[in-house]
């Protein structure tokens, strides 16, 4: 059974920073089959948007308005994707979610969300 936890949300002052996590079982992160793991967030009323994802390969994505400040890795022994988010705007207020995209299953693996609030 494939399950993704996320941690490290929480409410942080415009201009501050955290560093959500993403521990996955039943699953290893850079096995064969598992193309990325990405980082989501959805805001009230707003879209779903992928903000960060890491290949397979190591190489990774950023949502335009997050280049610069935020940063996707990974710790391969530890089965953990990390998402480093610095000079938080309110604009980047939104659930935040793992989301595993493998090749043999359709839509993937989800994890529960965790929250960011900043405020201004």
């Amino acid at each position: 059974q494939v399950q993704l936890v996320e941690s490290g949300g929480g409410l942080v002052q415009a201009g501050g920073s955290l560093r959500l996590s993403c521990t996955a079982s039943g699953i290893s992160i850079n096995e064969v089959g598992l193309n990325s793991i990405d980082w989501y967030r959805q805001a009230p009323g707003g879209p779903l948007e992928l903000v960060a994802r890491i290949h397979n390969s190591g190489s990774t994505y950023y949502l335009d308005a997050v280049k610069g400040r935020f940063a996707i890795s990974r710790d391969i022994a530890n089965n953990t994707v990390w998402l480093q988010m610095n000079s938080l705007e309110p604009e980047d207020t939104a659930v935040y979610s793992c989301h595993a995209y493998v090749t043999w299953s359709q839509g993937g693996f989800w994890g529960q969300g965790t929250q960011v609030t900043v405020s201004s």
